[in-house]
C-alpha cells in the first residue's frame, strides 16, 4: 500500500493536469480541432532561434563529457557567472556566481529552498489566488501553508490580512509576479509596503522571514510594464527563476535560485541548498541546458504572439459581459464566472469542449483561469462557445 501522505496527494491530484488529460480524451472523440483546451500553461510559442543554434554549436563543438558529465551541485561556474552578470546588468545588483544555484526548473528550485529552510510546522504564507503546487511543495517538508484571502478588486496582495497572519512560526512568504493565475504584476508600491511589514514583524518576533519570489513569468510582461526586482526592497530575498516560459523550454527543466549575500545566514543557506540539491535526487541541473541557456540569456520568445491572443480573448469576453482584470503579464486570464459555482461553470464549459480551470483550485472560488498560450485560431473558434455559455446560465 502506498504511503498515507501519497494517498492524500493522489486524492487531491492537480485538477490542471486532470483537465489536460481530459482534453486528450475529448480530442480522441471529437477531433483535436474541435476541443479548446485552455487548462495547461504549456507555451505555444517556439523557443527563440538562438536556442537551436546554441544546442547545435555545443553538441558539435564540445567534448561529450564536458556536456554530459557531473559538475558542482550548484552548476557550472561559468554558467552561473554569466547569469549573475546578466541579472546585474538588468537590475543594478551585485551578484556573483556564488549567489546562483542552478535548479531543475522553478519547481525543483522551490523544493530545494523549502528543504533548506523549513522545520516541521514552520509556516509559509502566500497570497490567494496562488499556484496550487505550493501547498504540496511546503507539505513535502512538513511545513504549513498559510493563505491570505484574495483581493478581488485588483488582485494586488491583501496586505492588512497578511500582516495579521504573520506569527513567530512564519519562516517565509512566497510570491509570484507576474501572477499565475491572474496575470497581475505586483507593483513597486506593493513590494515596498510588503517589505516594511516583513521588517517590522522580524523585529517584533526576533526571527528571520524570507521572501521567496517565484518568477517563471518575469519576461512575459505586456505594454512595457515593469516587473520590480524584489531584492531591491528586502534583504532576506531569494529568487526562483525558470526558463520554461521565457525561452519556451518547460520540458527541459532548467532554472536557478538567487540567494543574496544580504540574506540572513546566507552562507549556510547556500551550503544547505547545494546539499538539498543532491539529497533530493536532482544532483545537479541538466548539464546540456545549463550550457544552452548561458548562450541565450538575452533572448526571449515572441511576446507579440501571446499579446495578440490576450487582446482577442480579453476583448471578446468583455464584449459578452464577462468581468476580468486585463492581464499585465504571464499568459493567463482570471475571469469571474457568471454563476457563483466556478466548478459547475467549468463543467458546463466542458460540454462545449472548452476546458478551463476553476478558481477554487487557486483558493479563489467564483473565477476560472484561461491559459491563452494556445493557437490564435483556438481562441477564435472557442469564443462563440463562451458567448453561448454566458447567455445560457
Amino acid at each position: 500500500m502506498i504511503a498515507k501522505k501519497m494517498q492524500e496527494q493522489v486524492q487531491n491530484s492537480s485538477i490542471i493536469r486532470a483537465m489536460f488529460e481530459e482534453g486528450k480524451r475529448l480530442a480522441a472523440i471529437h477531433g483535436a480541432e474541435n476541443v479548446f483546451d485552455f487548462s495547461l500553461g504549456n507555451p505555444s510559442v517556439e523557443p527563440p532561434l538562438e536556442v537551436k543554434k546554441a544546442i547545435l554549436e555545443i553538441v558539435n563543438n564540445e567534448d561529450a563529457m564536458s556536456i554530459h558529465g557531473y559538475m558542482n551541485n550548484s552548476g557550472y561556474e561559468d554558467v552561473r557567472a554569466a547569469i549573475a552578470q546578466s541579472i546585474n546588468a538588468k537590475f543594478n545588483t551585485t551578484f556573483t556566481q556564488n549567489n546562483i544555484i542552478m535548479t531543475v526548473g522553478a519547481g525543483g528550485g522551490l523544493n530545494v529552498i523549502f528543504k533548506t529552510l523549513l522545520n516541521p510546522q514552520d509556516e509559509v504564507i502566500t497570497f490567494a489566488p496562488y499556484f496550487g503546487e505550493y501547498r504540496s511543495y511546503v507539505g513535502n517538508y512538513e511545513g504549513k501553508l498559510v493563505i491570505v484571502s484574495p483581493n478581488t478588486v485588483d488582485f494586488q496582495p491583501n496586505l492588512e490580512e497578511f500582516k495579521a497572519k504573520i506569527t513567530p512560526n512564519t519562516k517565509a512568504l512566497i510570491i509570484n509576479s507576474p501572477n499565475n493565475p491572474t496575470g497581475v504584476i505586483y507593483s513597486e508600491e506593493t513590494l515596498i509596503k510588503l517589505a516594511e511589514i516583513l521588517r517590522e514583524k522580524q523585529k517584533e518576533f526576533g526571527t528571520d522571514i524570507y521572501l521567496i519570489s517565484d518568477e517563471p513569468y518575469r519576461e512575459l510582461a505586456y505594454d512595457h510594464a515593469e516587473v520590480p526586482y524584489p531584492s531591491k526592497y528586502y534583504a532576506n530575498t531569494i529568487i526562483g527563476y525558470s526558463f520554461s516560459k521565457s525561452l519556451s523550454l518547460p520540458g527541459e527543466r532548467i532554472g536557478y535560485l538567487v540567494i543574496s549575500d544580504q540574506a540572513a545566514d546566507c552562507e549556510n543557506i547556500i551550503a544547505a541548498a547545494n546539499i538539498a540539491t543532491r539529497i533530493l535526487g536532482f544532483v545537479n541541473a541538466p548539464s546540456l541546458f545549463q550550457r544552452v541557456i548561458a548562450k541565450c540569456l538575452e533572448s526571449k520568445v515572441d511576446l507579440d504572439t501571446y499579446n495578440r491572443n490576450r487582446e482577442l480573448l480579453y476583448n471578446g469576453l468583455s464584449s459578452y459581459g464577462y468581468q476580468c482584470i486585463k492581464p499585465e503579464g504571464a499568459f493567463y486570464m482570471f475571469v469571474k464566472t457568471p454563476i457563483e459555482d466556478d466548478v459547475e461553470f467549468s463543467n458546463l464549459a466542458k460540454k462545449k469542449n472548452i476546458l478551463v480551470v476553476p478558481g477554487t483550485s487557486f483558493a479563489c472560488p467564483g473565477y476560472i483561469r484561461i491559459a491563452y498560450c494556445v493557437a490564435y485560431e483556438t481562441i477564435e473558434k472557442a469564443l462563440p462557445g463562451f458567448k453561448a455559455l454566458i447567455e445560457e446560465v
